[in-house]
């Protein structure tokens, strides 16, 4: 079975038969796989009126466990977006009544961030609608060839996961 990464690998040994083009063959299907899988994201995430940003925070507190609350500097931690970035965010959920804040009891100059029952079903009702369009993408491949498949990915993505700030 050829893919479009085939066609252009072939081009490029063709045009620059000079160049070691053989990252392409992985990388490049890497890419296309993420642009893939950044649409079935929006459409799972569109289905329940919610933006990837808005999944993001919310699925961090659904992930917190009961009772579905983080500080905004844990949010932080877990979603890579500057402090502005997230006190807009938590702006924005609030207003949608899909989070709330309340007094931190252990910092009284604090705030935490609570997902509110609206906020929790939404969470679980994209997350499932996610899986659903992931689990299509994935398809294709046996239990084990996935298993394989993520741990190589690991393998990949681990040293840029553990670099230090």
């Amino acid at each position: 079975m050829e893919d479009e990464v085939d066609r252009l690998v072939a081009a490029w040994r063709r045009e620059r038969p000079d160049l070691d083009v053989e990252p392409l063959e992985v990388l490049s299907r890497v890419s296309r796989l993420a642009r893939h899988l950044d649409r079935a994201r929006r459409i799972a995430f569109s289905e329940h009126q919610l933006e990837p940003w808005e999944f993001d925070v919310l699925t961090s507190l659904r992930r917190a466990g009961a009772p579905y609350q983080l500080s905004p500097g844990q949010l932080l931690t877990q979603t890579l977006v500057t402090s502005g970035t997230m006190t807009n965010r938590i702006d924005r959920l609030a207003k949608k009544n899909l989070v709330e804040r309340l007094p931190d009891p252990s910092d009284r100059r604090g705030v935490l961030v609570r997902l509110t029952p609206e906020g929790r079903d939404r969470a679980d009702q994209a997350l499932a609608g996610l899986l659903a369009q992931e689990r299509a993408i994935l398809s294709e491949l046996s239990r084990a060839q996935r298993a394989e498949l993520a741990a190589l990915l690991r393998q990949l993505t681990a040293p840029f996961d553990n670099i230090p700030g």
